[in-house]
């Protein structure tokens, strides 16, 4: 991977999150693939469990946000972005947020990682992981 594939990464991310649906993922996501919303959650693990997760966080496809993203690091295979999100239409919610992004050799992701981090006056929460 490369710090050009990473942002290509992210920009498809972020598109599949204003996309319907979950048709998107495919392109995105290892059939097998994990995705941890916080250091402590237990991973979703596959397609299906990751597509679940997420149309349950997403309030609507059309949401107002904004996202700015800065690649941190590069090694081989794994990746770490720094992502900035501000959601607007009458909401000040925003967050902080590192991902750990490791890709297969067809560049889709096979692990992600996040720790996300709100203001302080803000009642931030992680998604849960899936049930035990």
């Amino acid at each position: 991977m490369t710090r050009g594939d990473l942002q290509a990464w992210v920009a498809a991310y972020e598109r599949a999150w204003r996309t319907p649906g979950v048709a998107g993922l495919t392109e995105l996501f290892a059939a097998d693939a994990t995705y941890s919303t916080g250091p402590y959650e237990a991973p979703h693990r596959g397609l299906e469990a990751i597509s679940r997760m997420w149309e349950a966080e997403r309030r609507y496809a059309d949401e107002e946000f904004t996202l700015a993203s800065e690649v941190v690091a590069v090694e081989r295979d794994t990746g770490v972005v720094r992502v900035d999100v501000h959601y607007g239409e009458g909401e000040t919610r925003e967050y902080c947020d590192l991902w750990i992004v490791r890709c297969d050799a067809e560049g889709r992701c096979r692990a992600f990682e996040e720790w996300p981090f709100w203001p302080a006056d803000v009642d931030g929460r992680v998604a849960a992981g899936p049930p035990a």
